[in-house]
Formats: C-alpha cells, structure tokens, sequence
C-alpha cells in the first residue's frame, strides 16, 4: 500500500491491483503512464479500466502468479502482472 502525496497534496492509500488478494473487491483510482505516450495503460483505459470502476484479482496463474484474471463487472481479462502493476487501486471497505 502506498501514500501518494504530490507537492504537498494528499491522494490517500493506494495499492496496485497485482497485489490483491484474490476475491478481495477494490475501486480503481487510476492507471499509471510508464511512458509519455504509454500505449499498455492508454489501452487499459479503453478496456474500462478508469477511475471509479469495481474491480477484482479472480485468480493467479500457476507459474509464477502470472498471469491474473482479473474482473470488471462481468468481464474477465487476463493481464500480465506488468500490466496489472500500472493500476493503482483502493480496496472496497
């Protein structure tokens, strides 16, 4: 988990979606650009992956933990943890 503060702003407690547990329900707060142009997290978003939206680490693959289903509503992906790392997530109280 981390605490994101920005000249002197305070964004909250934030983890990254790779490391949910599984079946634990989460919000996604935002996906992170790794590049200038970064076209991993662009696609991402256009996947539904944005602000606000419920999300959830469904299982792990057996090698390595690679890769994860993960879940948006009733639609399931399976992302790389590399590509799950750039989505930073608040887990659901």
């Amino acid at each position: 988990m981390r605490i994101i503060i920005d000249h002197g702003m305070f964004y909250g407690l934030f983890m990254r979606l790779c490391d949910l547990t599984p079946f634990t329900p989460a919000v996604i707060e935002y996906v992170e650009d790794v590049l200038e142009l970064d076209p991993i997290a662009n696609r991402l978003r256009e996947l539904g992956f944005v602000q606000g939206e419920a999300v959830s680490l469904v299982a792990r693959g057996p090698v390595g933990a690679d890769p994860l289903m993960i879940q948006i509503g009733f639609t399931r992906f399976a992302l790389r943890r590399a590509e799950a790392h750039r989505v930073h997530v608040n887990p659901a109280s």
